[in-house]
């Protein structure tokens, strides 16, 4: 009996003897970070060039009683339009089709009912220019030539790839020229940059016009075209972490 009494005594002692020597465990709160402060700047880059494209709609208004003659009449004068474009010098890949339709005038007699009129056909191309000195000419030659509708001229740049890189590097330099003014202003430094916007604008110079054509008799009219000058700008928001 006093052999079992110290057998359990000792197991006792054992197991008190390894809980004290296990591993302990204890929860530690995480530890909060500081606030991140930064300076949030903008600044904005602007490149003027002079235009070296123009894309103009042009086109041919017909109309008849017959809406198959109305097509037909169309038809003919869209080809004589665009036979004298390509003799003026526009290669055939910049004169691309943009609209044709067909449709009924309807007009309202004394008591009140609809009746047909004529059946109206418009036929547009985009056109091209890739010379500017050339379209005030071209612009005569297609009314010359027929056309009746001239609309929505619109100036460009062939490549504003070097332009955009100018307006780029010209809103950054802005933007770090206000955030070294203001965190010298504070008396705080700048740090690591946490994020960047941007944002471009390219406006088109827009010239809208109406040509009224009738064929070989109209006088040479010498179009005054300007494209005068378009500007590229771009705008960054940068944030900078400020110690």
């Amino acid at each position: 009996m006093k052999n079992k009494t110290v057998l359990v005594s000792l197991v006792l002692f054992l197991a008190v003897l390894l809980s004290a020597c296990g591993p302990s465990f204890q929860t530690v709160a995480p530890t909060a970070q500081p606030a991140l402060r930064t300076l949030t700047v903008s600044g904005s880059g602007k490149v003027s060039l002079k235009p070296d494209i123009a894309t103009i709609n042009v086109g041919v208004h017909s109309e008849n009683i017959q809406a198959a003659q109305a097509v037909a009449d169309n038809n003919a004068s869209t080809k004589q339009l665009i036979d004298a474009l390509k003799a003026a010098g526009v290669d055939a890949n910049d004169i691309q089709t943009s609209n044709f339709s067909i449709w009924q005038n309807n007009s309202a007699s004394p008591d009140g009912k609809t009746t047909l009129s004529n059946y109206a056909v418009d036929n547009t191309v985009l056109l091209t220019v890739r010379n500017l000195d050339q379209l005030g000419s071209l612009l005569d030659a297609a009314v010359k030539a027929g056309a009746n509708n001239i609309n929505s001229i619109q100036f460009d740049l062939a490549d504003k790839t070097k332009a955009m890189s100018q307006a780029r590097a010209e809103a950054v330099k802005t933007a770090k020229t206000q955030a070294d003014e203001l965190a010298s202003a504070a008396g705080v430094q700048l740090g690591n940059i946490q994020s960047i916007q941007y944002a471009d604008s390219t406006p088109f110079p827009m010239l809208s016009a109406k040509g009224l054509g009738g064929g070989g008799s109209v006088a040479n009219m010498n179009v005054p075209i300007t494209p005068g000058q378009m500007d590229i700008t771009v705008s960054v928001t940068i944030a900078y972490e400020i110690k």
